[in-house]
């Protein structure tokens, strides 16, 4: 069953959450401050925490930075009734994979906790898209049997938008995933790479049949 770490020191909203996530079937545990939250984090190593920003006795940045920086990848969502831009953008910034402000809908909260846990979803590792095969083990690319050279941040793209399974990766995830939010990154390099990739892996790269452009939005594979 799937097990879902919920840091929330406002019992009523925590009670509420509880009982919408095991009424969709996943296995819940409750913390009500951040140094209790950051222990079962540590000891249960859930499959999703969900993670309140303005916790006692240790906030949920400070969480959040402890989880990453031993090593624990589970997806974190953060909840929370900071809506500024800045503290959104510190929290990705630090790790977590989605936000949510309150106060929110039940069913968008469910439906982001779904989406998180599907793309966490363990890949082979080795997939084929169309013509193209990706090892993830020995990061290696084929296409129509014979090997393809990517550059190291080419690889980690190409990795990115095959973790969609062909969803829609905005310019913001992918900002995210493969760069990790460095300062140097604009649209224009992930364009840019998205374009040398094409070059390497598509028949007619002015004819993409394999990386796709959500115009205004982002990118994803056809499958």
């Amino acid at each position: 069953m799937t097990r879902v770490l919920v840091v929330e020191d406002n019992a009523d909203l925590a009670y509420g959450l509880r009982n919408n996530l095991e009424i969709e079937g996943y296995d819940v545990e409750v913390a009500a401050d951040g140094e209790r939250g950051l222990e079962r984090a540590r000891a249960s190593r859930p499959d999703l925490v969900i993670l309140d920003l303005m916790l006692p006795r240790l906030d949920g940045f400070r969480v959040l930075r402890a989880v990453r920086a031993e090593g624990l990848a589970m997806p974190v969502l953060i909840l929370t009734a900071r809506g500024e831009e800045a503290d959104k953008v510190r929290g990705l910034k630090l790790g977590a994979d989605d936000y949510v402000t309150k106060p929110f809908g039940v069913l968008e909260l469910l439906a982001r906790v779904e989406a998180l846990l599907r793309r966490n979803a363990a890949p082979p590792q080795v997939e084929r898209i169309g013509e193209i095969e990706i090892d993830r083990a020995t990061r290696s690319v084929c296409r129509r049997g014979r090997p393809v050279e990517l550059a190291p941040k080419e690889f980690d793209l190409l990795v990115a938008l095959a973790d969609r399974r062909g969803a829609i990766a905005t310019r913001l995830d992918l900002m995210r995933q493969v760069w990790g939010w460095s300062d140097a990154v604009i649209t224009r390099t992930i364009d840019t790479h998205v374009a040398e990739l094409r070059r390497k892996l598509e028949e007619d790269p002015a004819k993409p049949r394999v990386i796709l452009t959500v115009r205004k939005v982002g990118y994803r594979l056809a499958r």
